[in-house]
């Protein structure tokens, strides 16, 4: 008697199954990484530490890949999931400072990038608050439409668009005060 029997049309099956969930899963690694990716590094500011975010991200996503319902949402999936796996970041790491290593926590890109348009606007960006920061990020980097960002954020949409509003208020003030101070050491 065969307790445990399979057929050729249940092995058929599993490897078509199989066969689908790794079309899927490649799928989305070729649609969302570069996005995933900007994302991550804007929120950490480390590029190889984003890489490794991201990674994770796409590893968890294959373990529950079955979980994604509507391929619609995945992008919004795959960034909560990215956001928790940066969170987990903190939650594993134990900081272990002392006077000594002060030195070595300093962004020794800032050297290379300081006369940049670019760097100037990052690093105004990341002086916001956390809670203006997200959702801009989410809106300008990701693509993410109000709506989506308070999904994600698990908040309600009009204190989304405030909050955006806020943050762009927050960069026209910086931008300004900067193009004052460029004025006043040029005249």
């Amino acid at each position: 008697m065969k307790i445990f029997s399979r057929n050729k049309s249940d092995n058929m099956s599993v490897l078509s199954d199989m066969r689908e969930k790794q079309r899927q899963y490649e799928a989305l690694v070729s649609a969302y990484h570069k996005d995933l990716y900007r994302y991550a590094y804007w929120l950490i500011q480390d590029q190889h530490i984003a890489e490794d975010v991201v990674q994770e991200t796409f590893l968890r996503a294959w373990k529950s890949l079955d979980s994604l319902v509507d391929a619609k949402a995945a992008k919004s999936w795959l960034i909560t999931i990215l956001r928790r796996e940066n969170a987990r970041r903190f939650e594993r790491k134990q900081f272990d400072m002392s006077e000594f290593d002060e030195p070595n926590i300093l962004d020794k890109s800032a050297n290379v990038e300081s006369d940049t348009e670019q760097y100037w606007l990052n690093k105004q960006i990341n002086r916001l608050p956390l809670e203006y920061r997200e959702p801009l990020v989410l809106q300008v980097v990701a693509g993410f439409s109000g709506e989506e960002i308070a999904n994600l954020l698990e908040l309600n949409k009009n204190t989304v668009m405030t909050r955006l509003f806020r943050a762009r208020n927050m960069l026209k003030e910086a931008l300004d005060n900067n193009s004052t101070l460029e004025r006043s050491a040029n005249g």
